[in-house]
């Protein structure tokens, strides 16, 4: 019978591989374990399992993981990986390790003033639209670069990466993961530090594989994980 556990080991054992096809190093690829819509039980059990790092999507769901009891004394990395507008960001600021979903100038800024006030500093990456549908989140390639030296120095926040949700089509996908890794190419050209940009979210449970070989730095894998309960 399939377990959390082994569709982890499962999983770890695919990014080994692809890792070993693309010439990698298996350390220098990060499983982010999406537990958006499943419960603090489940998330438990995928910790118990020795995975660490969990994506969420919805800020309310979020909190109330972070608050609870069952969780609250494991020390789980958070991220949060959907779209985040500009008036939640004071919820979740502290509580993360990284955010994946800014899309805004507007939002980083709102990111890099609660950052200011708390006195923290916030790791972020932005969150690119490289399909070009309407149905997703996400600046411009072309945006993103027309926006890069505006968000380089916004105080108490760093930029680290960029992240994409790629088409259902393989072949389009990995088009698009080499985009946003050529993006980040040419972000590192311009930037102040380019140390700092060391991050491609980008892959999930039907292309992480695909998104590997393109230089992904995190995937984020929900559905292979959690599906069988």
């Amino acid at each position: 019978m399939e377990s959390i556990a082994s569709n982890i080991e499962a999983i770890r054992e695919q990014i080994n591989a692809a890792c070993r096809e693309a010439g990698r190093d298996p350390a220098s690829v990060r499983l982010i374990a999406v537990s958006k819509t499943k419960p603090a039980e489940l998330v438990r059990e995928a910790f118990d399992a020795g995975q660490i790092e969990f994506g969420e999507s919805y800020v309310q769901e979020f909190l109330d993981k972070y608050d609870d009891p069952l969780l609250d004394q494991c020390p789980i990395e958070w991220h949060f990986i959907g779209h985040l507008q500009s008036n939640k960001v004071r919820s979740i600021i502290g509580k993360v390790s990284l955010i994946h979903g800014i899309d805004k100038l507007s939002t980083a800024e709102e990111l890099s003033k609660r950052a200011v006030q708390h006195n923290l500093h916030v790791d972020y990456l932005l969150e690119v639209n490289t399909s070009g549908e309407t149905s997703k989140y996400g600046m411009s390639p072309d945006g993103v670069l027309s926006e890069a030296a505006a968000l380089f120095h916004l105080p108490n926040i760093t930029l680290r990466g960029l992240m994409t949700i790629a088409s259902y089509d393989s072949v389009a996908a990995r088009r698009e993961f080499r985009q946003l890794r050529e993006l980040l190419d040419s972000l590192r050209v311009i930037a102040p530090d380019p140390s700092k940009l060391t991050e491609l979210s980008m892959g999930m449970s039907g292309d992480f594989e695909a998104a590997i070989h393109e230089g992904a730095t995190m995937i984020r894998v929900g559905s292979a994980i959690f599906s069988w309960r």
